[in-house]
Order: structure tokens, then sequence, then C-alpha cells
């Protein structure tokens, strides 16, 4: 809590609107983050330490430095409404307020939220402020965000946070309409305007001239672009660049660009690496007076240009008519938007310079006040998560903020019928809490989404957003609705920061049971059923026919590709709509998948993840990334696969005729390991693991680098005369081991107690006593022996792997122990998991790959920076989740309402850091043809497997019926991965088969049995038509019950 008492001078209750110039300031809300709470972030000096398990994912988008500077932050949120408490949140009344239950009701807002708000974050001191927001009381923070509150309430807290220096945010939300204002000062300092790692490139050429010419290697595009910083490393010859003071380039081209005068520098010779360098950029804002009469406008989406001019006057007008009336217009009264249109043409008539309009656009700014007493809590979530990134940009000057105005609206969420208005009537308040929603789509919408049954595949961080969505627009909160939540993953403290609907007490417990929990609280109405599945092949018994025809839709909250292929796959075979979302970061993407109208997720995909070539990781690293994959391959392949492989030899019969069957020379390489682990390298004792943890230092970074500088010494010249070693071959050297070197320490701790693990012995962490054992371990002397070959290329690596040491692999197999004699013994695979700091498993990482990068004069990264590299952490932050699953359930109001247009829908792309944002159509089905037929993706051909007879169709009776009724001859038949026919099957399996059941063949090729709970199965087709020419044609579904 802040040490401040709660001011008690003036109470509002919680469910009015009040007017007048404290109406915001009776529900405020402050929060601190420079105190230390009782549970104790520990302070270095008078700077609090950053909790990287809680904020690990956060600590990506934005940097140590960043999150600092907001530790030190005094945060005003004036207005705990909907879009109040998003905002507080991510750093609403019933129909948005997630922090109000029924039992509120008359409540002041900010008393009610605050314990609510605080028991998000203990380390973030949540006060709630009822007075009025005075100067003395706003001089003591940084940023200020007003919500819910007057016209001049804002221009006398413009001015006064504008010459105090304190930065202002503006926050509106009018039903689907949303504004949007910062001004953070006459001169603001932005460190970090994208947020994007700083890029580099390794140098083949430098120039001397005026303007010297740097070209860099061609294996990749140096990415910069003019007006860019940068500075050198490394060069040798021209060394005036190493560690100059940051350049500004100019890009000629993909590999080249121009720099500074370097005609009186020294000769380049070769080698040298070029890195982009952040440079602090001034910006300055107008107060909220000044940008009024002259705004700038952030456009969100190109395809409604003129809208942000036409809401800027219009929102000046919905002030006055609050002002004249008490109230916000009625929703969808024709009289008050007859009133609110002509206060628009006054205000418009009094304007000058670029905020004045030619023409007001009078259907938009009728609808603005149909909907303005609306209150969505999308429309809330999407606001709010862009205002509370805002308020981070504010403290932080990490990201561009926004300059300096923001209006959205969602009208396609209205009928799709031009015609169509909603009367008083049926939008008139019904004293639920749902008034905010019905006030924009009236009351027979409301039933609608209470009778939705949705199925929510994750419940993350976008899950956890789309579950308080859901609950707060009232989706199946009625008789015969349901949300069915599956996700398999337990809470972890790292979930903690974006996963809001997740408490400290919950950690190790279901997240889908937990989340359904949260929710129930939110909105006891709600029907919502957690599961603990992963959607798959493996519980299609589960998500099955009659579950996928029963449902509405889906919406998928996945963190990986291949799951979210899945559920396309499944959604365009039931034919269901599909809400696909994700984040990284502060960027975030909404595509939405509408069955006969839209493409798939399936149908684009991104460009594969380049992957390291495997010589470069084995011999030639150049970067920390290279030294943290191979120190993750070392992980695998110390810790993992030998204790998997040793145990399927000791309990599988068949282990060995499998690994024999392998191509080129992974029979070796598993039988060697599987003989080292169970033979050669079995400790017995910890003091065993500790003499192996040693000798394979040794051997990894003193041995293999002697070995490799033996066959290529570093004065080595190419066949063409150029140095080996430069370019992106880095020239190593072999490390000596020192007990003092606490690297060396650590990695000998670390190794030797992960080989303990996968053994069932006991580890240690005394480090004296390794110390002791150390003294007496026998390092075998290592000679550089002649004749070893090392591959310089991937072509030459799979050229050698092709030829396989058949006479060891006998060998091998006569000197492994029988697994009779070892029943008993036991090995444990280590899987490896990064977000655990005492498991030894990062520690092992952190140090193999610096030590590796040591070898190589790489610069070392810290455990922050490794975790983030070795353990593939996509960066994540709550105020971009917010703002796209708003987006999502916009989407969502569209499908329930059975929106049938293409530019109805939306798809979405954000980045929050720039800020930029974009909205196009979905791409259409893509139309394909046969004969004069045309069909999408959601088209197939239905076929009844069981005829009138009662008998099921044969193979011959089904190539039969494409022939007659389609006039198509099939050439090629298959089920999965099943060839069922081919026109080139031998004449006597094809006699067999085509008198065969279809199911019988089926069950046949593929040795498995159809479970009872497969209604149909989907086959693939090759046909040729008439003219025996090769056609593309659809799927087939043949249903057999």
């Amino acid at each position: 809590m802040s040490s401040s008492p709660l001011s008690k001078k003036r109470r509002v209750s919680g469910s009015e609107t009040n007017t007048g110039s404290h109406c915001s300031s009776a529900n405020s809300v402050r929060t601190e983050l420079s105190h230390t709470p009782a549970n104790g972030m520990a302070k270095n000096g008078n700077e609090a330490e950053i909790d990287e398990g809680l904020y690990s994912r956060q600590l990506y988008v934005l940097g140590h430095e960043a999150m600092k500077r907001m530790q030190c932050s005094n945060v005003l949120i004036s207005g705990m409404r909907g879009l109040g408490v998003e905002i507080a949140k991510n750093w609403r009344d019933l129909s948005s307020q997630f922090y109000l239950r029924e039992e509120d009701l008359g409540k002041n807002r900010a008393e009610t939220t605050q314990p609510r708000l605080a028991e998000l974050n203990s380390y973030v001191p949540v006060a709630a402020y009822t007075g009025v927001l005075s100067e003395d009381y706003l001089a003591q923070f940084q940023v200020v965000v007003l919500t819910n509150s007057s016209l001049e309430e804002q221009l006398r807290i413009g001015d006064l946070c504008h010459s105090k220096g304190i930065k202002l945010i503006i926050a509106e939300t009018r039903g689907l309409f949303g504004q949007l204002f910062c001004d953070f000062g006459e001169e603001m300092l932005v460190f970090d305007s994208n947020g994007e790692q700083p890029l580099s490139a390794m140098i083949s050429m430098i120039t001397k001239d005026s303007a010297g010419v740097v070209t860099c290697l061609d294996e990749a595009r140096h990415g910069f672009e003019s007006g860019d910083y940068v500075t050198f490393t490394e060069v040798q010859g021209m060394t005036e660049l190493n560690g100059c003071q940051p350049l500004e380039i100019k890009v000629l081209g993909p590999y080249t660009f121009s720099i500074c005068d370097t005609s009186s520098f020294t000769d380049y010779v070769r080698g040298g690496i070029v890195s982009q360098v952040k440079m602090p950029k001034r910006i300055s804002f107008k107060n909220l007076s000044g940008s009024m009469a002259d705004p700038e406008f952030l456009v969100t989406d190109f395809a409604k240009f003129d809208r942000p001019g036409q809401l800027h006057v219009g929102f000046q007008a919905l002030h006055n008519f609050e002002k004249k009336h008490s109230r916000l217009p009625k929703p969808w009264s024709q009289a008050d938007a007859d009133e609110v249109l002509a206060l628009t043409r006054t205000v418009n008539d009094g304007l000058s310079g670029s905020a004045k309009l030619e023409q007001l656009d009078e259907g938009l700014l009728k609808k603005l006040s149909f909907l303005s007493a609306g209150d969505l809590a999308p429309v809330n979530a999407l606001i709010g998560g862009v205002a509370a990134q805002e308020v981070m940009k504010a403290c932080t000057g990490k990201f561009m903020p926004i300059m300096q105005w923001l209006y959205y609206d969602a009208l396609e969420c209205l009928s799709e019928d031009e015609g169509v208005t909603l009367t008083e009537e049926e939008c008139a308040p019904r004293n639920c809490r749902y008034d905010g929603q019905i006030a924009v789509f009236g009351s027979k919408m409301q039933e609608l989404l209470g009778k939705q049954r949705y199925f929510l595949v994750g419940a993350g961080a976008i899950g956890c957003e789309l579950l308080k969505n859901f609950a707060m627009i009232g989706l199946a909160s009625a008789e015969g609705g349901e949300i069915i939540v599956t996700d398999m993953d337990t809470i972890e403290k790292s979930n903690l920061n974006r996963q809001f609907l997740f408490r400290p007490c919950d950690v190790t417990k279901m997240k889908s049971e937990t989340a359904a929990a949260a929710v129930k609280q939110m909105n006891p109405a709600v029907r919502i059923t957690g599961h603990q599945n992963r959607v798959g092949p493996d519980t299609e018994r589960i998500y099955d026919d009659d579950f996928f025809e029963g449902l509405h839709g889906v919406a998928n909250a996945l963190d990986n590709v291949d799951a979210r292929m899945y559920m396309d796959r499944r959604c365009v075979y039931y034919r269901k709509p599909l809400l696909e979302s994700g984040t990284l970061g502060t960027k975030g993407n909404v595509q939405v998948v509408i069955p006969f109208l839209t493409e798939s997720y399936s149908s684009s995909q991104d460009p594969p993840e380049k992957s390291i070539p495997i010589c470069t990781l084995k011999n030639f690293p150049n970067a920390i990334e290279h030294t943290l994959q191979w120190a993750r391959d070392e992980f695998e392949g110390l810790f993992k696969q030998p204790a998997e492989n040793g145990m399927q030899y000791l309990t599988d019969p068949k282990f060995m005729e499998r690994t024999l069957k392998l191509p080129g020379a992974q029979p070796l390489e598993v039988l060697e390991a599987v003989y080292k682990s169970l033979v050669t390298d079995c400790p017995k004792s910890w003091e065993d693991c500790v003499a192996w943890a040693r000798n394979h230092w040794q051997c990894q970074y003193s041995n293999n680098i002697r070995q490799l500088l033996h066959n290529f010494p570093p004065e080595q010249l190419t066949s063409s005369g150029a140095p080996f070693w430069s370019g992106p071959k880095r020239c190593p050297h072999a490390l000596e081991f020192d007990t003092n070197n606490e690297l060396h320490m650590d990695y000998v701790v670390a190794a030797a107690n992960l080989y303990a693990q996968t053994y069932g012995l006991e580890g240690s962490t005394d480090r004296a006593g390794v110390v002791r054992i150390l003294e007496s371990v026998k390092v075998p002397v290592f000679t550089p022996k002649s004749g070893v070959k090392i591959h310089v290329s991937d072509q030459e690596l799979q050229s050698a792997n092709s030829s396989v040491d058949d006479s060891r692999l006998e060998e091998l197999k006569t000197l492994l122990p029988s697994s009779d004699n070892l029943s008993r013994f036991k090995l444990c695979a280590i899987e490896f998991e990064k977000d655990d700091d005492s498991n030894f498993h990062m520690d092992f990482i952190v140090a193999a790959s610096n030590l590796r990068a040591e070898n190589y004069d790489i610069p070392p990264a810290d455990r922050h920076k490794s975790k983030l590299i070795a353990g593939k952490i996509i960066p994540a932050i709550a105020t971009t989740t917010a703002a796209v699953v708003g987006l999502v359930c916009l989407e969502l109001f569209k499908i329930v309402q059975g929106h049938t247009k293409l530019e109805s829908f939306k798809n979405g792309f954000m980045n929050l850091a720039l800020p930029f944002f974009a909205f196009s159509e979905p791409i259409a089905a893509p139309k394909h043809k046969y004969y004069e037929k045309e069909w999408t993706l959601w088209d197939r051909f239905e076929v009844k497997g069981l005829q009138s007879s009662g008998e099921e169709m044969t193979l011959k009776q089904f190539l039969d019926y494409f022939k007659n009724e389609h006039k198509l001859e099939i050439t090629m038949l298959s089920q999965g991965v099943s060839m069922l026919y081919s026109f080139f099957m031998p004449q006597a399996k094809l006699k067999e088969r085509l008198d065969l059941p279809m199911t019988e063949i089926v069950t046949k090729v593929s040795k498995k049995k159809l479970g009872k709970h497969v209604k149909a199965l989907v086959f693939e087709l090759c046909c040729n038509d008439d003219t025996d020419e090769d056609v593309e044609v659809p799927y087939v579904r043949y249903t057999i019950r």
C-alpha cells in the first residue's frame, strides 16, 4: 500500500456517471514503484533489484534500464470505470469493470477496485484517492492518466501538467469509439524508438575516401537504414574505427553503406564487426489546448484516413452535450444525435487552423452520438492496453510515444445492413450488468451472446484476457451456452506478470481450472468448464465430431505454430469460425477465419527460421547465438539423449534393430553413446562425476581446440591464398583450467551435478569440496593427432556421414553388456527447464556457452540474455496482450451477429513500440476449378460409406462413384499417410483391394483400428478429368456412421 492515507473528502456512487469538475477525481487510483514492499524487492544502494522470476518475459521487451526507471515511477489513473481499471491492470461498472461485483453497486469505484488491483502485484503499491485533483496533489506524480473526465477538467489539468513537466495521457471510450491523447512535455528523450535488437554485420572491405564505403560479408544483408548510427570493433588495419564515437551512415545497397571521411586513416587489412548504436532522440509535445486547435493524428486504419479529424471535433461536441444536459446522448436517440450534430457544427465553426473541417461526415457523427453511452469491454481492452503502453513510455523513455492523438472506431461491428437502425427501446437500460453493451447492440444480441458455445484452446496470457472479455460481454452466460477452456500447463511464477487471472497462491495449480474459477467470480452467470488436455490426434476421442458440431466457434490462445495449424485444420473440417491471435513483445496480430469466406490460418505461412550450419556450431562459431545453441546441444547430448538411449537399450528388445536401420553415421554415434553411458563413463560416486566433468571440460575447451589449430594453424591460407581464419571464421585459442576461475568452477559444479542426476547419485554445491576432489583428478596428457578429419562445410560433413566404420559397429555390438545383467540399472534423462534457477540447467548453459565464447573471443552473454536465446523465450508484455484480445473480441461480435461480407471483418497487426497499426480485409478463400465447378478449401465431396443395402462401399464402388457422378478418374487415393490406391499399384494387390470395404483397407494399410468415436474419414484424391488431364479437386468426407 502507498504510505499516504486514503482521502475520503468526497464520495461518488460507482454506478453513476457524474459530471462537473471533480467527476474523475472521485475515482482515482495511484500506483507507485518507489517503495519496497514488505515481501521485499531487495535493494542495492537505493535501487531495487528486479524480480527476474516474475518479470522475465517483460524484461525481454523493456530491458533492465527501462524497468529500473519504471520502478521509480509514480502514476495517477483518474476514473475507475472499465477503461481506467484496464489501464491500471496492465500497468470496469459491471458491463466492463471486471473488478466490480454486484455486491459492490453503490460503493466508490476507486476504493472498491484498489485492493483487487493491489493483489495483482505486491511490488506495486496501489492507493485509492477520492479527493479533488488539486495542483499540490498532482505535483507528486510523473504521469497522470485521465479517463471519464470532462473537457474542462482535461484542459485545466492539461495546462497544469504541461507547465509542471508532468506527463499527461487522456483516454476515453464511447461505445465502439476510442480516443487517446499524449502530452509528454516540451522536451522528452526517447532512448530506444523501436525496441529491436541492435543489428551487427561482419565486414569484408572499407575504402579510404571522403565518404568511406563499408562492404559487409554477403552471408546476409546488413539491414541498416540511412540515418542509423554505427560503431566498429576488431577492424585490422584501419584501427582508427575501433571503438569510435557513433558514426551516421548512408545506405548504398544491401551489403554496403558509407561513413565519415576515411581518407587519412590507415589502410584496411581485414576483419571487423560493425554494430548499430541506438541514439537518444529528442521529441516535443504541444499542450492539450494547443494540440486540440492544431492536432497531429496517428492513423490506425488507412481505409478510414479522414475519420480522426471528424472524431476530433465530434468528441468535443459530446463533451459540450454532456455539460449542457449532465448526461450523455441516449442510446440510438435520433433527437440527441441531431443535437450532437448541431453542436459539432458549432464547434467546427469556432475552430481555426488544421482542426477545422471543410465538411462534416454526418452519418459518422450521428453514430458517435448513438453509441456514446455504450461501454464495451473489448474497446476498453484495446484503448486501455495502448494507453498502458504509453504510461510505460512516459516513465521510461523506451519506445516512441503516440504523437499526439489516436482515434479508433469499430463500426463494422454494427449491422451489415446500412438501412438497419436500432430503436431507443431496444437499447434502453435494463438495469443489468450488460447495459453498456445493450446500449450499442440492443438486447437481442445479448441473448445471442449468452447462448454461444465456444472452445478456447490455451489459458496463458491471451487465454486469460479472452476469458475476462468473455465474462464481461456475457458470452455463454445463458441456458445452452458454454465456454470450454483447455490447457495442460500448470501456473509458474513467470506467468504472473501478464496472466492476470492468476495470483502467487495459484503457482503450481492447473491454469484452466484456476482461470475458470477466476472468471466465475467476475461474472457468476458464465458457464465455463476447464479441461487439462492437449489438442491433437491423441485427444480426438474427447474433441470428436459431436463436440465440434455442437460449437459456435473456436478461439486459439496458443504459443506454437503446430498446435495452431492442427486447430485450423479441425475448424476447416467442421466449418467453424476461428479467432486466431498472437503476440511477440510489443507486436501483435489478429486473424479471423470464417467458413466459406476467408482463407484459413494454414493458407499462408511465415518463412522457416534460419538454422545455424552444423560446421559453424561445431568448429567455427562467430556469435554468442552459436555458442548458446552449441551449449544447448551439449546439454541434450550429455544429460538427455544418452540416458534415453541407454534405458531404451535396457528395456526395449527392438532397440538394437531400430538403431541399426538409422541413416549414415547415426547407428555408430548412438551405440558409442550407449556404451559410454553404461560402461566406460558410468560413475559410482560423486567424486567420479566431478572427475568426468573436469575431463569433459578439458576435452571441449582445450583438447578439441588444440586439435582444430593443429589441422588449421592460425597462419593457414586457403587454396586461393586468402587467410583461412578470416571473415566468419574466428581463430580460437585453448583455455587452461584454473580452480580460481569462477566460470571454470561454475561449469564443473553444474556439469557434475547434472551427470550425478542422470545416474541417481547425490550431488553437491560445496565448491571447496569440489576443489579438493579436483586436486586428485588425473587429466590425461593430450597431443594433437595427424589424420583427424575436421569438416569445413556441411556439404563435406554430409558426404563423410555416408561412410560408416562397420568394424567398430560390430565391436560395439559385442562389447555392450546384456540388458539382463543390468536389469536394476536406472538412468534418468533430464528435460531442459530454463525457469528453475536451482536445477543447474541454466548454470550449465551459461558456463558452457561463455567458455566457448572465450575460446573464440566472442563477447559473453549474461544469464538473462542466455536464457532468452537458449530457452527460445518469446518476449511478452501485458499491454500488447490486452490490446490484441480487444480486437479479437470485436471480431467475435461480428461472428455472433452472422456477418457475411468479407469487408466487415478485419485482420489486424500492431506494434505498440513504433507505434503502428494496420488493418485489412481477410484474404478471400482462393478459388479452384474442375470442369465448370468452382471450389475453395471449405468445400468437399460428401460420400456416404453405408449404402441403402446396409453394406459398406468397396474400393471398386468408390472409384466407380467418382467416375459416374463427377466424371473424375481417381489416379491416387490416400488417407493420412496411408496410400490406399494408385494406378501404378501391382495388379495382385489391386485385385485384392478392389472388393474390400473402404474402412477395411484403411485399417489394413494403416495397421490401426478405427475408434468408435470416428464418424467419418478424410480421403485425399488425385484425379484426371475426361480429357485425361490432371485436375485439382477437394478432399472427400467419407461417412461411416
